[in-house]
Protein backbone atom coordinates (compact mmCIF):
# COMPACT_ATOMS: atom_id res chain seq x y z
CA UNK A 1 0.00 0.00 0.00
CA UNK A 2 1.37 3.44 -0.89
CA UNK A 3 2.43 6.12 1.60
CA UNK A 4 0.91 9.08 1.55
CA UNK A 5 0.91 10.94 -1.60
CA UNK A 6 3.43 14.04 -0.75
CA UNK A 7 1.03 16.14 -2.90
CA UNK A 8 0.38 16.38 0.66
CA UNK A 9 2.56 19.23 0.98
CA UNK A 10 0.26 20.83 -1.91
CA UNK A 11 -2.64 19.80 -0.57
CA UNK A 12 -2.08 20.72 2.87
CA UNK A 13 -1.32 23.81 1.42
CA UNK A 14 -4.36 23.74 -0.30
CA UNK A 15 -6.21 23.16 3.10
CA UNK A 16 -4.24 25.37 5.26
CA UNK A 17 -5.13 28.40 2.41
CA UNK A 18 -8.33 27.38 2.46
CA UNK A 19 -9.03 27.59 6.02
CA UNK A 20 -6.29 30.65 6.93
CA UNK A 21 -8.99 32.59 4.57
CA UNK A 22 -11.22 32.75 7.64
CA UNK A 23 -8.74 34.38 10.18
CA UNK A 24 -7.91 37.76 8.09
CA UNK A 25 -7.01 40.58 9.59
CA UNK A 26 -8.70 43.31 11.53
CA UNK A 27 -9.38 46.76 9.99
CA UNK A 28 -6.74 49.39 10.90
CA UNK A 29 -6.92 51.32 13.61
CA UNK A 30 -6.08 54.96 12.64
CA UNK A 31 -5.47 56.38 8.61
CA UNK A 32 -2.33 55.37 7.19
CA UNK A 33 0.11 58.31 5.62
CA UNK A 34 -1.04 59.76 2.46
CA UNK A 35 1.58 57.82 0.55
CA UNK A 36 -0.60 54.83 1.05
CA UNK A 37 -4.05 54.02 0.21
CA UNK A 38 -6.84 53.07 2.82
CA UNK A 39 -10.45 53.49 2.62
CA UNK A 40 -12.83 52.04 5.09
CA UNK A 41 -16.35 50.40 5.15
CA UNK A 42 -17.96 49.63 8.00
CA UNK A 43 -21.57 47.79 8.20
CA UNK A 44 -24.06 47.28 10.62
CA UNK A 45 -26.40 44.31 11.89
CA UNK A 46 -25.11 41.48 13.57
CA UNK A 47 -22.24 39.43 12.52
CA UNK A 48 -22.47 36.55 9.99
CA UNK A 49 -20.51 34.31 8.06
CA UNK A 50 -20.41 31.27 5.59
CA UNK A 51 -19.45 29.74 2.35
CA UNK A 52 -20.93 27.91 -0.92
CA UNK A 53 -21.18 24.62 -1.25
CA UNK A 54 -23.01 21.75 -3.66
CA UNK A 55 -21.38 20.14 -7.08
CA UNK A 56 -21.45 23.31 -8.94
CA UNK A 57 -17.45 23.63 -8.49
CA UNK A 58 -15.33 22.46 -5.14
CA UNK A 59 -12.66 25.54 -6.94
CA UNK A 60 -15.57 27.77 -6.95
CA UNK A 61 -16.55 26.91 -3.28
CA UNK A 62 -12.81 27.15 -1.53
CA UNK A 63 -12.67 31.01 -3.71
CA UNK A 64 -15.55 31.81 -2.57
CA UNK A 65 -15.10 30.81 1.08
CA UNK A 66 -10.90 32.98 1.03
CA UNK A 67 -12.40 35.10 -0.48
CA UNK A 68 -15.21 36.00 1.52
CA UNK A 69 -13.25 34.98 4.21
CA UNK A 70 -11.04 38.22 3.77
CA UNK A 71 -13.68 40.45 5.06
CA UNK A 72 -13.59 40.86 8.91
CA UNK A 73 -16.19 42.34 11.13
CA UNK A 74 -15.52 45.50 10.58
CA UNK A 75 -12.85 45.24 7.99
CA UNK A 76 -11.58 48.04 5.40
CA UNK A 77 -9.19 48.19 2.47
CA UNK A 78 -5.97 47.79 4.04
CA UNK A 79 -2.73 50.32 4.27
CA UNK A 80 -1.09 47.94 2.24
CA UNK A 81 -3.69 46.86 -0.18
CA UNK A 82 -1.82 48.45 -3.63
CA UNK A 83 1.10 46.16 -2.45
CA UNK A 84 2.92 43.44 -4.51
CA UNK A 85 1.18 40.13 -2.92
CA UNK A 86 -2.03 41.98 -2.37
CA UNK A 87 -3.65 39.19 -4.68
CA UNK A 88 -7.12 37.48 -4.66
CA UNK A 89 -8.38 34.97 -3.53
CA UNK A 90 -7.16 36.85 -0.30
CA UNK A 91 -6.05 40.14 -1.44
CA UNK A 92 -4.74 41.67 1.43
CA UNK A 93 -4.34 39.09 4.38
CA UNK A 94 -2.93 40.10 7.64
CA UNK A 95 -4.55 37.70 10.73
CA UNK A 96 -2.49 39.34 13.75
CA UNK A 97 -3.00 42.73 12.26
CA UNK A 98 0.82 42.97 12.44
CA UNK A 99 0.50 46.15 9.58
CA UNK A 100 -2.39 48.12 11.03
CA UNK A 101 -0.40 50.89 12.49
CA UNK A 102 0.94 51.47 8.69
CA UNK A 103 4.43 51.68 9.39
CA UNK A 104 6.12 51.66 5.82
CA UNK A 105 9.16 50.81 6.71
CA UNK A 106 8.21 48.03 8.77
CA UNK A 107 6.01 46.48 6.24
CA UNK A 108 9.11 46.99 3.81
CA UNK A 109 11.25 44.79 6.05
CA UNK A 110 8.66 42.02 6.38
CA UNK A 111 8.41 41.54 3.11
CA UNK A 112 12.14 41.54 2.29
CA UNK A 113 11.86 38.75 5.14
CA UNK A 114 8.84 36.87 3.60
CA UNK A 115 10.85 36.85 -0.08
CA UNK A 116 13.87 35.46 1.28
CA UNK A 117 11.94 32.92 3.05
CA UNK A 118 9.55 31.92 0.40
CA UNK A 119 13.06 31.20 -2.22
CA UNK A 120 14.66 29.20 0.30
CA UNK A 121 11.31 27.58 0.99
CA UNK A 122 11.14 26.51 -2.90
CA UNK A 123 14.54 25.69 -2.98
CA UNK A 124 13.92 23.56 0.04
CA UNK A 125 10.94 21.99 -1.37
CA UNK A 126 12.96 21.10 -4.52
CA UNK A 127 15.59 19.38 -2.35
CA UNK A 128 13.37 17.34 -0.55
CA UNK A 129 12.65 15.20 -4.26
CA UNK A 130 16.26 15.58 -5.67
CA UNK A 131 18.37 13.30 -3.51
CA UNK A 132 15.94 10.71 -4.02
CA UNK A 133 17.15 10.39 -8.07
CA UNK A 134 20.46 11.94 -7.70
CA UNK A 135 24.01 12.05 -4.96
CA UNK A 136 26.81 14.07 -5.27
CA UNK A 137 29.96 11.70 -5.76
CA UNK A 138 32.39 11.32 -3.60
CA UNK A 139 32.83 12.30 -0.06
CA UNK A 140 30.91 14.68 2.45
CA UNK A 141 33.25 14.13 4.81
CA UNK A 142 36.59 12.20 3.82
CA UNK A 143 37.66 12.46 7.40
CA UNK A 144 35.26 10.41 8.91
CA UNK A 145 35.00 8.21 5.35
CA UNK A 146 31.21 9.51 5.07
CA UNK A 147 30.05 9.62 1.73
CA UNK A 148 27.12 12.31 0.14
CA UNK A 149 25.47 8.68 -1.01
CA UNK A 150 25.20 7.52 2.65
CA UNK A 151 23.73 10.76 4.24
CA UNK A 152 19.56 9.58 4.11
CA UNK A 153 17.24 12.56 3.54
CA UNK A 154 15.12 14.77 5.14
CA UNK A 155 15.11 15.26 8.70
CA UNK A 156 17.44 12.17 9.52
CA UNK A 157 20.22 14.09 7.61
CA UNK A 158 20.61 16.34 11.13
CA UNK A 159 21.98 13.60 12.65
CA UNK A 160 24.51 12.33 9.76
CA UNK A 161 25.98 15.65 9.43
CA UNK A 162 29.40 16.54 10.97
CA UNK A 163 30.15 19.47 12.70
CA UNK A 164 32.22 20.65 10.14
CA UNK A 165 29.93 20.76 7.50
CA UNK A 166 27.43 22.50 9.77
CA UNK A 167 30.12 25.12 10.13
CA UNK A 168 30.27 25.68 6.35
CA UNK A 169 26.88 25.70 6.04
CA UNK A 170 26.87 28.39 8.55
CA UNK A 171 29.85 30.50 7.35
CA UNK A 172 27.98 30.07 3.65
CA UNK A 173 24.58 31.49 4.98
CA UNK A 174 26.55 34.34 6.49
CA UNK A 175 28.39 35.52 3.27
CA UNK A 176 24.95 35.25 1.11
CA UNK A 177 23.51 37.34 3.92
CA UNK A 178 26.36 39.90 4.45
CA UNK A 179 27.48 40.19 0.58
CA UNK A 180 25.07 39.12 -2.96
CA UNK A 181 21.95 38.78 -0.68
CA UNK A 182 22.22 42.44 1.10
CA UNK A 183 19.00 44.36 0.92
CA UNK A 184 19.93 48.04 -0.31
CA UNK A 185 17.57 50.91 0.28
CA UNK A 186 17.50 52.03 -3.36
CA UNK A 187 15.86 48.28 -4.32
CA UNK A 188 12.87 47.05 -4.31
CA UNK A 189 12.14 44.24 -1.51
CA UNK A 190 14.02 40.98 -2.75
CA UNK A 191 16.18 42.29 -5.35
CA UNK A 192 19.60 42.73 -3.75
CA UNK A 193 22.75 43.46 -6.00
CA UNK A 194 24.07 40.23 -6.41
CA UNK A 195 20.67 38.41 -6.84
CA UNK A 196 18.40 41.15 -9.06
CA UNK A 197 14.97 40.29 -10.65
CA UNK A 198 13.42 36.92 -9.10
CA UNK A 199 16.11 36.37 -7.47
CA UNK A 200 18.71 35.03 -10.36
CA UNK A 201 22.04 35.56 -9.92
CA UNK A 202 23.33 38.59 -11.94
CA UNK A 203 20.01 39.54 -13.00
CA UNK A 204 18.83 42.94 -13.79
CA UNK A 205 16.74 45.09 -11.61
CA UNK A 206 13.42 44.48 -11.16
CA UNK A 207 10.33 47.12 -12.28
CA UNK A 208 7.51 47.02 -9.93
CA UNK A 209 4.96 47.94 -12.29
CA UNK A 210 7.01 46.14 -15.63
CA UNK A 211 7.36 42.98 -13.74
CA UNK A 212 4.27 42.90 -11.64
CA UNK A 213 2.67 39.92 -12.12
CA UNK A 214 5.95 37.85 -12.31
CA UNK A 215 6.81 39.08 -8.56
CA UNK A 216 3.43 38.43 -7.57
CA UNK A 217 3.65 35.40 -8.51
CA UNK A 218 7.17 34.40 -6.97
CA UNK A 219 5.95 35.84 -3.76
CA UNK A 220 2.61 33.89 -4.01
CA UNK A 221 4.43 30.67 -5.15
CA UNK A 222 7.06 31.36 -2.31
CA UNK A 223 4.21 31.43 0.21
CA UNK A 224 2.44 27.87 -1.10
CA UNK A 225 6.08 26.34 -0.89
CA UNK A 226 6.44 27.42 2.89
CA UNK A 227 3.47 25.53 3.79
CA UNK A 228 4.55 23.03 1.48
CA UNK A 229 7.85 22.44 3.25
CA UNK A 230 6.24 22.41 6.38
CA UNK A 231 3.69 19.71 5.21
CA UNK A 232 6.64 17.48 3.87
CA UNK A 233 8.40 17.97 7.52
CA UNK A 234 5.78 17.23 9.29
CA UNK A 235 5.38 14.06 6.91
CA UNK A 236 8.56 13.30 7.28
CA UNK A 237 8.61 13.24 10.94
CA UNK A 238 5.41 11.74 11.48
CA UNK A 239 5.61 8.86 9.02
CA UNK A 240 9.08 8.79 8.22
CA UNK A 241 8.24 8.97 4.09
CA UNK A 242 10.88 10.67 2.29
CA UNK A 243 10.66 8.85 -1.13
CA UNK A 244 8.46 8.87 -4.46
CA UNK A 245 5.62 7.48 -2.72
CA UNK A 246 5.55 10.94 -0.99
CA UNK A 247 4.56 12.81 -3.94
CA UNK A 248 3.56 10.39 -6.08
CA UNK A 249 0.48 8.26 -5.60
CA UNK A 250 1.17 4.51 -5.53
CA UNK A 251 -0.59 1.52 -6.04
CA UNK A 252 -2.92 0.60 -3.10
CA UNK A 253 -6.02 -1.75 -2.67
CA UNK A 254 -8.72 0.58 -3.06
CA UNK A 255 -6.88 2.31 -5.84
CA UNK A 256 -9.78 1.67 -8.13
CA UNK A 257 -12.14 3.34 -6.20
CA UNK A 258 -14.60 6.23 -6.25
CA UNK A 259 -12.71 9.57 -4.55
CA UNK A 260 -9.14 8.33 -5.87
CA UNK A 261 -8.49 11.72 -7.72
CA UNK A 262 -5.57 13.47 -8.72
CA UNK A 263 -3.71 15.22 -7.23
CA UNK A 264 -3.30 13.12 -4.25
CA UNK A 265 -4.50 9.68 -5.62
CA UNK A 266 -5.09 7.13 -3.24
CA UNK A 267 -4.69 9.14 0.44
CA UNK A 268 -4.29 7.07 3.46
CA UNK A 269 -1.74 9.10 5.76
CA UNK A 270 -2.51 6.75 8.75
CA UNK A 271 -3.07 3.38 6.75
CA UNK A 272 -6.59 2.73 8.11
CA UNK A 273 -6.78 0.86 4.88
CA UNK A 274 -3.75 -1.31 4.76
CA UNK A 275 -5.32 -4.61 5.84
CA UNK A 276 -7.66 -4.49 2.57
CA UNK A 277 -10.70 -5.32 4.28
CA UNK A 278 -13.12 -4.48 1.82
CA UNK A 279 -16.12 -4.42 4.28
CA UNK A 280 -14.19 -1.96 7.01
CA UNK A 281 -13.54 0.41 3.75
CA UNK A 282 -17.07 0.29 2.40
CA UNK A 283 -17.82 1.46 6.09
CA UNK A 284 -15.78 4.21 6.14
CA UNK A 285 -16.82 5.72 2.89
CA UNK A 286 -20.67 5.41 3.80
CA UNK A 287 -19.81 7.27 6.68
CA UNK A 288 -17.38 9.79 4.57
CA UNK A 289 -20.47 10.33 2.23
CA UNK A 290 -22.86 10.89 4.77
CA UNK A 291 -20.50 13.63 6.48
CA UNK A 292 -19.96 15.52 3.26
CA UNK A 293 -23.38 15.69 2.39
CA UNK A 294 -23.99 17.28 5.61
CA UNK A 295 -21.60 19.55 5.62
CA UNK A 296 -22.39 21.13 2.15
CA UNK A 297 -25.67 21.99 4.07
CA UNK A 298 -24.23 22.97 6.91
CA UNK A 299 -22.07 25.87 4.57
CA UNK A 300 -25.57 26.33 2.71
CA UNK A 301 -27.11 27.16 6.34
CA UNK A 302 -24.64 29.80 7.18
CA UNK A 303 -25.56 31.83 4.59
CA UNK A 304 -29.12 31.30 4.70
CA UNK A 305 -30.27 32.84 7.92
CA UNK A 306 -28.90 36.08 6.94
CA UNK A 307 -31.81 36.18 4.04
CA UNK A 308 -33.87 34.00 5.54
CA UNK A 309 -35.57 33.48 8.91
CA UNK A 310 -38.72 31.14 10.03
CA UNK A 311 -41.71 33.29 11.37
CA UNK A 312 -42.79 32.76 14.27
CA UNK A 313 -41.58 31.10 17.45
CA UNK A 314 -39.02 28.54 18.20
CA UNK A 315 -39.86 28.69 21.39
CA UNK A 316 -43.44 30.21 22.50
CA UNK A 317 -42.91 29.49 26.49
CA UNK A 318 -39.39 31.35 26.48
CA UNK A 319 -40.99 34.08 24.09
CA UNK A 320 -38.01 33.48 21.76
CA UNK A 321 -38.75 33.36 17.74
CA UNK A 322 -36.50 32.35 15.21
CA UNK A 323 -35.49 36.35 14.45
CA UNK A 324 -34.37 36.67 17.54
CA UNK A 325 -31.49 33.74 17.38
CA UNK A 326 -28.12 34.95 16.68
CA UNK A 327 -26.43 33.42 13.92
CA UNK A 328 -23.38 30.89 13.85
CA UNK A 329 -21.86 29.46 16.77
CA UNK A 330 -23.64 31.62 19.66
CA UNK A 331 -26.79 30.44 18.81
CA UNK A 332 -25.89 26.93 20.54
CA UNK A 333 -26.01 28.49 24.02
CA UNK A 334 -29.55 30.03 23.07
CA UNK A 335 -31.15 26.88 22.06
CA UNK A 336 -34.01 25.98 24.90
CA UNK A 337 -33.11 22.35 26.07
CA UNK A 338 -36.38 21.39 24.23
CA UNK A 339 -34.90 22.46 21.04
CA UNK A 340 -31.55 20.19 21.59
CA UNK A 341 -33.97 16.95 22.27
CA UNK A 342 -36.05 17.72 19.26
CA UNK A 343 -33.11 17.72 17.25
CA UNK A 344 -31.50 14.34 18.89
CA UNK A 345 -34.46 12.87 18.32
CA UNK A 346 -34.40 13.97 14.88
CA UNK A 347 -31.19 13.38 14.07
CA UNK A 348 -31.79 9.60 15.87
CA UNK A 349 -34.68 8.76 13.56
CA UNK A 350 -32.92 9.61 10.18
CA UNK A 351 -30.06 7.43 11.41
CA UNK A 352 -31.82 5.01 12.63
CA UNK A 353 -34.25 4.54 9.87
CA UNK A 354 -34.01 6.79 6.57
CA UNK A 355 -30.17 6.63 6.43
CA UNK A 356 -29.30 2.82 7.74
CA UNK A 357 -26.87 1.55 5.64
CA UNK A 358 -27.96 -1.77 3.54
CA UNK A 359 -24.88 -3.77 2.96
CA UNK A 360 -27.06 -4.86 -0.64
CA UNK A 361 -26.44 -1.32 -1.83
CA UNK A 362 -23.04 1.00 -2.81
CA UNK A 363 -22.47 3.76 0.21
CA UNK A 364 -24.49 6.49 0.41
CA UNK A 365 -27.12 4.89 -1.37
CA UNK A 366 -30.44 4.89 1.44
CA UNK A 367 -33.05 3.49 0.45
CA UNK A 368 -35.48 6.29 -0.39
CA UNK A 369 -32.54 8.36 -0.80
CA UNK A 370 -31.02 7.12 -4.03
CA UNK A 371 -28.48 8.71 -6.36
CA UNK A 372 -26.28 11.82 -4.87
CA UNK A 373 -29.00 11.54 -1.33
CA UNK A 374 -31.64 12.47 -3.59
CA UNK A 375 -34.95 10.34 -4.94
CA UNK A 376 -38.59 9.57 -3.15
CA UNK A 377 -39.09 10.20 0.72
CA UNK A 378 -40.52 12.27 3.39
CA UNK A 379 -38.44 15.19 1.88
CA UNK A 380 -38.58 15.19 -1.77
CA UNK A 381 -41.48 13.13 -4.00
CA UNK A 382 -39.40 12.74 -7.01
CA UNK A 383 -37.82 9.19 -8.54
CA UNK A 384 -34.76 9.05 -7.89
CA UNK A 385 -32.85 10.21 -10.33
CA UNK A 386 -31.05 7.65 -13.12
CA UNK A 387 -27.70 7.92 -15.27
CA UNK A 388 -27.31 5.24 -18.20
CA UNK A 389 -24.17 6.11 -18.80
CA UNK A 390 -21.92 4.79 -16.59
CA UNK A 391 -19.07 6.94 -16.72
CA UNK A 392 -21.51 10.01 -16.40
CA UNK A 393 -22.98 8.38 -13.40
CA UNK A 394 -18.89 7.83 -11.91
CA UNK A 395 -18.03 11.03 -12.80
CA UNK A 396 -21.03 12.70 -10.67
CA UNK A 397 -20.80 10.06 -7.84
CA UNK A 398 -16.83 11.39 -7.96
CA UNK A 399 -17.58 14.62 -7.56
CA UNK A 400 -19.97 14.77 -5.02
CA UNK A 401 -17.10 13.03 -3.08
CA UNK A 402 -14.93 15.65 -3.67
CA UNK A 403 -17.09 18.94 -2.91
CA UNK A 404 -18.11 16.80 0.00
CA UNK A 405 -14.46 16.80 1.22
CA UNK A 406 -14.26 20.29 0.57
CA UNK A 407 -17.20 20.79 2.31
CA UNK A 408 -15.72 19.45 5.61
CA UNK A 409 -13.00 21.71 5.77
CA UNK A 410 -14.79 24.89 4.24
CA UNK A 411 -16.98 24.21 7.39
CA UNK A 412 -14.27 23.71 9.71
CA UNK A 413 -12.65 27.00 8.94
CA UNK A 414 -15.99 28.82 8.69
CA UNK A 415 -16.33 27.79 12.53
CA UNK A 416 -12.94 28.87 13.55
CA UNK A 417 -13.70 32.22 11.55
CA UNK A 418 -16.95 32.58 13.89
CA UNK A 419 -15.22 31.27 16.74
CA UNK A 420 -12.17 33.84 16.17
CA UNK A 421 -12.61 36.72 14.64
CA UNK A 422 -17.06 36.78 15.02
CA UNK A 423 -18.01 37.15 11.68
CA UNK A 424 -21.10 35.20 10.19
CA UNK A 425 -22.59 37.19 7.97
CA UNK A 426 -21.69 38.49 3.61
CA UNK A 427 -18.88 39.89 4.56
CA UNK A 428 -17.36 36.54 5.52
CA UNK A 429 -18.07 35.59 1.73
CA UNK A 430 -18.22 38.25 -0.43
CA UNK A 431 -15.98 40.92 -1.55
CA UNK A 432 -16.41 44.17 -0.53
CA UNK A 433 -16.31 47.57 -2.80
Amino acid sequence: MAKPASVLAATAAGAYFCSQAFVVGQAPSQAPSSQLRAHRSTRSGADHGSNVSGLASGTALCLVAAVGAARGRKTVCKSFESELGATLPFKYFDPLGMAKDGDKETFRRRRIAEIKNGRVAMWACMGYIAPEYFRWPGYCSPSADLKFADIPNGIQALYKMPAEAWAQIAVFIGFLELFPCRQEADRIPGDAPGFGKLGLPFATKADPEANRRSLEAEINNGRLAMVAITGMISQNAFFGTTGPDMWLPGASAFEGELGVQAPVGYWDPLGLSADGDVETFKRRRAVELKHGRICMLACVGYIVPEYFRWPGYLSPEKGIKFADMPHGIAAVSKVPLEGWVQIALFIGHMEGYFWRQDPKRAPGDYEGYGFLGTGKNFIFNFEPIEFKDDQVKKTKLAAEIANGRLAMVALMAMLFQNGTVGTTGPAMWLPAA
